[in-house]
């Protein structure tokens, strides 16, 4: 195995499969020690398990991140059992589309609760160590990757909600890049569009027809894909600061 990050630790959210889980392979293969975060305990096991058995360092930590308790409590596992926290990749997210006069008010809690709280509940717990890793890692710098959406660039009817999420998430990633960049701690953003991960599968019936209909003829990106240009950012040296990584399908227009 590569071992550019050997000796870091990494933590990604949303680990239980697509971006995710494809993130978490990545970064053990560069050599760090990933603990895989999210509620499904049984998938996070499968990929936790796929990684110790290729020779890396696994940790799984269940855990619902839209409760503040338990995405700081998360947090402090990784670093109590794993020893620091190096790079962070905020992955967890909700797509719920649909016109807003007509959509339910739970869809948009929902959205809200992992897009928006969790990242920025995750981002708190997790800075101080981050700041931490930054100085005394051999690398001399830290990571913290918001995936966001081509979403948070461009808004379409039906998406609104989404879009307001995401916008949110390049806004609040550009922000605190700036706080903490001369900490040597770099602050990215990925905006991926479409790729093939259950991520439209929890769209309401009729919409989710509607979705099929816009990629049916689209080759759509696949989670390693995501996962390449996240392992690019957090590869380069201290001197190089990947601000923004736009990754469309190549037949995708919006």
């Amino acid at each position: 195995m590569s071992s550019i990050l050997s000796g870091t630790v990494a933590l990604v959210t949303g680990a239980s499969s697509g971006i995710g889980a494809a993130t978490a392979r990545a970064l053990a293969a560069e050599g760090a020690a990933v603990a895989v975060v999210g509620r499904r305990r049984d998938r996070l096991d499968e990929v936790a398990g796929s990684i110790t058995a290729a020779g890396g360092a696994a940790l799984t930590v269940q855990a619902d991140l839209t409760d503040a308790a338990q995405a700081a409590g998360a947090v402090q596992r990784v670093v109590t059992e794993l020893g620091r926290l190096d790079t962070l990749v905020n992955n967890a997210g909700l797509m719920l589309t649909g016109p807003v006069a007509d959509a339910p008010a739970d869809e948009w809690e929902r959205m809200l609760a992992i897009n928006v709280n969790a990242l920025l509940e995750v981002t708190r717990a997790a800075l101080p160590h981050l700041r931490e890793a930054a100085q005394d890692s051999p690398r001399r710098v830290a990571d913290l990757v918001n995936i966001s959406s081509t979403a948070g660039r461009v808004a379409r009817p039906g998406t609104a909600v989404y879009n307001l999420t995401k916008f949110g998430v390049n806004g609040f990633t550009e922000a605190l890049r700036q706080e903490v960049m001369r900490e040597r701690v770099r602050v990215s953003v990925v905006e991926p569009g479409t790729v093939d991960t259950e991520l439209g599968s929890h769209v309401r019936d009729g919409i989710r027809e509607q979705i099929a209909r816009m990629t049916e003829d689209m080759e759509m990106l696949r989670p390693e894909d995501i996962a390449d240009a996240v392992t690019y950012i957090v590869t380069r040296d201290r001197r190089v600061a990947v601000n923004e990584v736009l990754v469309r399908a190549a037949e995708q227009t919006w």
